[in-house]
């Protein structure tokens, strides 16, 4: 592997390339801030991209299996049900892929209602355990607003971001694109160039007048 040095000042006998890892590719490595621990441990975790469909599953799966097991061990607790839908809506933000960041708010939100299922605590048959469902979606609304306002800044701060490198490209291709060019007025001279001639030289292909001797 190999790091090109060529905006950064060189001594003599410099190579323009060096190899990573040599002792002087780290002197002219510019020194940048500290990472925070937070960013490096966000940074090890996998990132998946996925679709807005498997994103919808995925927290769906999880939300469900979160509330079995909060059924079974805390006997259906929500303040802990809520506690853990806020990560979960989190990653799912962080996974899904950029073309599909408008789905995390939605699908999040489903999640919610499809785990809130086990600790809902209904009776009576099908139509009382959606009346229960409605009840804890209604008393817990504020654990469901609050994963879903955390689904919908990651999200959005993704865009910006993706938008971002978007435009990068764009910036530098106009600005390499708008320099001087070649034999135009006011560029620089090449070698064996007269200042101003605009490529004529002394061996332009012009001859040149002989004064008339006496």
């Amino acid at each position: 592997m190999y790091r090109v040095t060529g905006r950064i000042r060189r001594g003599p006998g410099t190579p323009r390339v060096q190899r990573a890892g040599a002792p002087g590719a780290a002197a002219a490595a510019p020194s940048g801030r500290p990472v925070p621990p937070v960013v490096l441990a966000l940074r090890r975790l996998p990132q998946p991209r996925l679709t807005g469909l498997g994103a919808g599953l995925f927290a769906s799966a999880v939300m469900l299996t979160l509330g079995f097991l909060d059924r079974l061990l805390l006997d259906g607790s929500p303040v802990v049900y809520g506690l853990l839908f806020l990560p979960v809506s989190a990653l799912t933000a962080l996974w899904v892929r950029a073309a599909d960041l408008v789905t995390a708010p939605i699908c999040v939100p489903i999640a919610f209602a499809v785990g809130v299922i086990p600790i809902a605590g209904g009776t009576g048959g099908l139509g009382g355990q959606a009346m229960a469902v409605v009840t804890a979606l209604a008393v817990h609304a504020g654990w469901l607003y609050g994963g879903t306002l955390v689904a919908g800044l990651i999200a959005s701060v993704r865009k910006v971001r993706e938008m971002g490198r978007r435009r990068q490209p764009v910036v530098r291709s106009s600005g390499s694109s708008a320099g001087p060019s070649a034999g135009a007025p006011g560029s620089p001279a090449g070698p064996g160039e007269a200042p101003g001639t605009g490529g004529r030289g002394p061996g332009s292909g012009r001859t040149p007048r002989r004064r008339p001797v006496g």
